[in-house]
């Protein structure tokens, strides 16, 4: 077995300066919740598939169906969720509704994500 590390503080110094410093720039919790509730969007294996997808073309529902070998029910219920988080958009184009990733701070997540997982 490796060193066993202790890494919590023995002893019951509390450093105010600093508490109050990261206190009063601390955000309201609904911020907090938000942030938790847009990284829950990236935490399914679906919809990463799909983001990633996403990153790369603008895709329908029918072609993602087929790539991610599902179900086109499927893919739509994720794409809606995605759709209510503010993460993909959608236009349609005659009978066909083709999608896109919202903007370039999703795809910015998505990709340090993945640079970060490859470090």
């Amino acid at each position: 077995m490796g060193k066993n590390l202790n890494l919590i503080c023995d002893c019951d110094v509390i450093h105010e300066e600093i508490v109050r410093r990261v206190s009063e720039a601390m955000p309201d919790s609904k911020n907090f919740h938000a942030l938790a509730n847009l990284y829950k969007m990236f935490s399914d294996y679906t919809r990463i598939r799909i983001f990633w997808a996403l990153s790369r073309e603008e895709m329908c529902v029918c072609d993602l169906a087929v790539l991610l070998d599902m179900t086109k029910s499927a893919i739509s219920h994720q794409l809606k969720l995605m759709r209510l988080a503010n993460l993909v958009k959608h236009e349609k184009k005659g009978k066909m509704v083709f999608y896109t990733l919202a903007d370039n701070h999703v795809k910015d997540i998505f990709e340090q994500g993945f640079a970060h997982i490859q470090e």
